[in-house]
């Protein structure tokens, strides 16, 4: 009796052992099974949730600098224009480059025959006065550039009498006069032209005046002697 017993008990505990192992496998099984617990799957979609929202904040940032950038680039092009042409603008006036525009030709001359007119012969000798006066009436009537038999006229021009002939940028030159001056040529024609102007006062001095417009004249650029 003893025996069975203790055999009766030996059998209960290796089918309990084995029941204990049946058990942990089947719940290791159910587990492995089922994936990820709710709590973690809520985490990872919570974390997911997050990281679309940062792409979809850094997609928005992106596209706002990509923005800011083509308006700085655009605001740059710009800038680089405006100096540009304040350039070409400082070295026109400067003289330094060649010009071409529409304009007018003025050219002041000896009459033909001083014997008809009442003059004297001191007059007759065009003086520096009157080309200083042409520059004046030009630049105020909104040229953009003047030379006169070829001298290019800046700010820093010398034009000074010396006897029969005139000295422009340190060089001789003689009549006649050809002044060239590039802008609008109705407004700078007009100008020499108005009753009491320029022309009818050349003119009653005895010099000879003619003034034409041109749709394209080529001024040379200044060159220092």
């Amino acid at each position: 009796m003893p025996q069975k017993t203790s055999m009766y008990i030996s059998i209960m505990l290796v089918a309990a052992v084995l029941g204990l192992m049946l058990s942990l496998q089947f719940r290791a099984v159910n587990r492995a099974s089922s994936g990820i617990s709710i709590d973690r799957a809520q985490e990872v979609t919570a974390e997911l949730k997050r990281i679309n929202q940062d792409k979809e904040d850094l997609s928005k940032e992106i596209n706002d600098l990509t923005s800011k950038l083509n308006q700085v680039k655009q605001g740059q092009a710009e800038a680089v224009a405006a100096l540009q042409s304040e350039l070409n603008k400082v070295r026109m006036n400067a003289g330094l480059i060649t010009v071409s525009g529409s304009g007018i030709e003025l050219v002041l001359d000896k009459p033909d025959n001083t014997e008809d007119t009442q003059i004297p012969p001191e007059l007759m000798v065009i003086q520096d006065e009157y080309l200083l006066s042409a520059l004046n009436e030009l630049w105020g009537a909104g040229a953009e550039a003047i030379s006169i038999n070829g001298q290019r006229i800046i700010a820093t021009t010398e034009i000074r009498q010396a006897g029969s002939f005139i000295n422009i940028n340190l060089n001789r030159v003689v009549p006649p006069y050809q002044i060239l001056a590039i802008g609008n040529p109705q407004e700078l024609m007009n100008t020499l032209e108005m009753t009491g102007g320029l022309q009818e006062y050349w003119r009653d001095l005895g010099i000879k005046v003619t003034i034409e417009k041109h749709e394209d004249l080529t001024l040379p650029a200044y060159v220092k002697k």
